[in-house]
């Protein structure tokens, strides 16, 4: 293994993995040098290297967190698009109240996926209630 990031991603399923390989019988190479579980200088080294690679972890999920506040609060943070318009979900949803047509043959007709038809129904349901 090249990194212990790779390996797990919290301290506790590290551990949980190291105790299975120890329960086996094998030893962990870790950046090109070998580290025996069972000894205790080898399992102190592996729990500090689990800790650092778990800080890391944290580091970067705080990081990806405030850029996306940050863009989010500049606007550029928008998710992914709809694929119809109001104009569109409002006809889908007329077209489905008329009773003339399918789920699936709407889907069809507005080329999009039956759960986009469905979503749609379910929006108009929530917004006239």
């Amino acid at each position: 293994m090249t990194k212990l990031d790779r390996l797990a991603r919290s301290l506790r399923d590290a551990k949980d993995i190291v105790d299975d390989l120890t329960l086996r019988e094998v030893k962990l190479s870790i950046g090109g040098s070998v580290h025996d579980p069972t000894d205790p200088v080898g399992r102190l080294l592996f729990n500090v290297l689990a800790m650092v690679a778990e800080f890391e972890a944290d580091l970067i999920r705080a990081r990806t967190r405030e850029g996306m506040q940050v863009a989010k609060a500049a606007g550029r943070l928008r998710g992914k698009q709809p694929k119809l318009s109001p104009a569109q979900e409002k006809h889908l949803v007329e077209v489905h109240q008329r009773g003339e047509h399918t789920t699936v043959q709407i889907a069809e007709l507005f080329s999009v996926a039956r759960s986009t038809v469905y979503r749609a129904i379910q929006r108009a349901g929530d917004t006239a209630a």
